[in-house]
């Protein structure tokens, strides 16, 4: 999901044969579908797995971040066990706002629902499953900002919402938000989340991807010396939980990842309609 499949690996690939490129995972921000689409190579990928996985996932950040969760357990294990610091909310009657209603964010309001939480959405498409969640119903963007506690990120990266959380945008929050993202990492412009962190501006920040996470995630690096200052700034704070996009890492969402991949390939091998294809947009075309 970190793989840069660019002009250059696209021609390579290509050279040698390569006709179809199976991604494990949604997203596909990361391939040149306009090279792709000139060297005839297909694109697939997985549309729809586990979505409960990423919204579960989602729940234990603001649940550890809330609670204090990882310091008790650390204070605990070297028989401390003063409660000092560790004083949380209510999830009870605060506001959650989504940015993102698909399934994963429906099921996250589902959830959240259960919690008691009030819920605000956010999405160019609404969906009428979200209204029919408890209070649920959808506001613009600066409203969901400035009344939600909670903001968590389910949506796909796009040029129009690069760095969507931003300074402009942290200044338009209630002081001391909390925000979440297990969607994409450049939703978030670190810098600034940085400096709302250090403002009070943010209170907390739980977050399973990173906009430069393709130097770090999914390898060990615990014994070299990371040269990223800003995620070693970032993870420095109290405040801040990163877990390093395990969102998805459920039996459940991999089963149904492995499944949509292999017949992906096995329907492709059979000239069969690529059900998951990755297409270019259409273009608009002028009347002659």
């Amino acid at each position: 999901m970190n793989d840069d499949i660019n002009a250059e690996t696209l021609t390579m690939l290509a050279a040698n044969g390569t006709r179809l490129v199976a991604l494990r995972c949604t997203g596909y921000n990361n391939v040149d579908l306009d090279v792709a689409a000139e060297l005839g190579v297909k694109v697939v990928r997985v549309t729809v797995y586990s979505p409960y996985s990423v919204a579960e996932h989602v729940v234990g950040l603001v649940q550890m971040l809330n609670r204090k969760l990882h310091k008790a357990y650390n204070r605990v294990r070297e028989d401390n066990f003063s409660l000092n610091g560790l004083l949380g909310f209510d999830l009870h009657d605060r506001t959650i706002g989504i940015i993102g209603t698909g399934k994963i964010g429906i099921i996250l309001a589902q959830i959240m629902h259960g919690f008691g939480c009030h819920l605000l959405g956010y999405d160019l498409y609404p969906s009428p499953k979200f209204e029919a969640i408890g209070d649920a119903r959808y506001v613009e963007l600066p409203d969901l900002f400035a009344q939600s506690d909670i903001i968590s990120l389910h949506c796909p990266l796009t040029a129009e919402n690069h760095h969507l959380i931003n300074a402009e945008t942290i200044a338009q929050m209630k002081p001391g938000v909390m925000i979440i993202n297990t969607s994409r990492g450049k939703l978030i412009n670190t810098k600034a989340v940085i400096e709302g962190i250090k403002s009070g501006a943010i209170g907390s920040l739980g977050i399973d991807v990173y906009e430069d996470e393709q130097n770090l995630f999914f390898r060990d690096l615990s014994n070299t010396i990371i040269q990223d200052d800003t995620f070693q700034l970032l993870q420095s704070f109290p405040n801040v939980v990163i877990t390093a996009h395990q969102a998805f890492f459920t039996e459940n969402a991999l089963r149904d990842i492995s499944t949509t991949t292999i017949a992906s390939i096995t329907d492709f091998e059979r000239g069969n309609v690529l059900q998951n294809e990755v297409k270019l947009p259409e273009k608009a075309t002028t009347p002659a």
